[in-house]
């Protein structure tokens, strides 16, 4: 699963997701299709993971796939059965704030129509109603 070498804090506060779309990672750079985010959401590294996993095998390990997203922040989680109070839980896992148009999945290498139902399968997998994305040849 994806997460970070190291952070400079063990715990963050929750926060929010703020703005209205991406501005950064909203344009392809490296394949020829995307997976694009319709939704903000906070999307999980085991998220993630499952939806790699789900277009790598409909892919039969051909073209590339590029993951543009990665879980920075992490959440903590109270142990099951403690009474409130006594401060916060420790780190569980780390999620990746995910705004609309932000391209989550790129890949090449493969044809379209097959491009198109792998990421229709990955984006099954995650939290947010995803877009499929073709880049426009100058």
């Amino acid at each position: 699963m994806l997460m970070p070498s190291r952070t400079k804090y063990r715990k963050v506060r929750k926060g929010k997701v703020h703005g209205g779309s991406a501005t950064s990672l909203n344009e392809l750079a490296y394949g020829r299709y995307g997976l694009v985010s319709k939704q903000t959401e906070r999307i999980s590294s085991r998220q993630i993971e499952a939806a790699r996993q789900a277009m790598t095998r409909y892919v039969k390990r051909g073209g590339q796939i590029w993951i543009r997203i990665f879980p920075h922040t992490p959440v903590s989680q109270k142990p099951l059965g403690a009474k409130m109070g006594s401060g916060k839980g420790n780190p569980e896992f780390f999620v990746a704030k995910v705004k609309p148009g932000t391209i989550m999945f790129e890949m090449d290498g493969v044809p379209e129509e097959t491009a198109r139902e792998a990421m229709r399968l990955a984006g099954h997998k995650l939290p947010v109603r995803t877009l499929f994305m073709v880049k426009e040849e100058l």
